[in-house]
């Protein structure tokens, strides 16, 4: 697995206060409307990006209380779904935990979660 981080997600209780924060608070610029599911920050590396804590904890298949509070993830994003679960077949091999088996996802990716 390469040694990159292409996205971090903050899950955020109130993601309007929030998406007023980062936006006229911190001047940063997003073409995400502040209506949106979420909203994504281009950095000068990974994005940030911010959205509902209990969604994030959905999308992952699990639940805020199970998470003990932890409310971010950092994605690595590769180019195939066959990377996707090679990496992940060989994390489970060496005893990570899968919080999620790969699959596809509603945004029309392919992701999986692991601890």
């Amino acid at each position: 697995m390469k040694q990159k981080l292409h996205i971090v997600t903050l899950g955020v209780s109130d993601l309007a206060r929030s998406y007023k924060f980062y936006t006229e608070i911190l001047g940063w610029k997003t073409n995400s409307p502040s209506d949106s599911e979420i909203a994504f920050f281009q950095t000068d590396g990974a994005v940030l990006a911010i959205y509902p804590l209990d969604k994030l904890a959905e999308d992952a298949l699990t639940s805020p209380e199970e998470t003990g509070g932890i409310s971010f993830t950092l994605a690595h994003n590769v180019e195939s779904e066959e990377k996707v679960d090679e990496i992940i077949k060989d994390l489970e091999a060496k005893g990570v935990k899968i919080i999620k088996q790969p699959e596809k996802a509603f945004w029309g990716g392919y992701s999986s979660y692991f601890a």
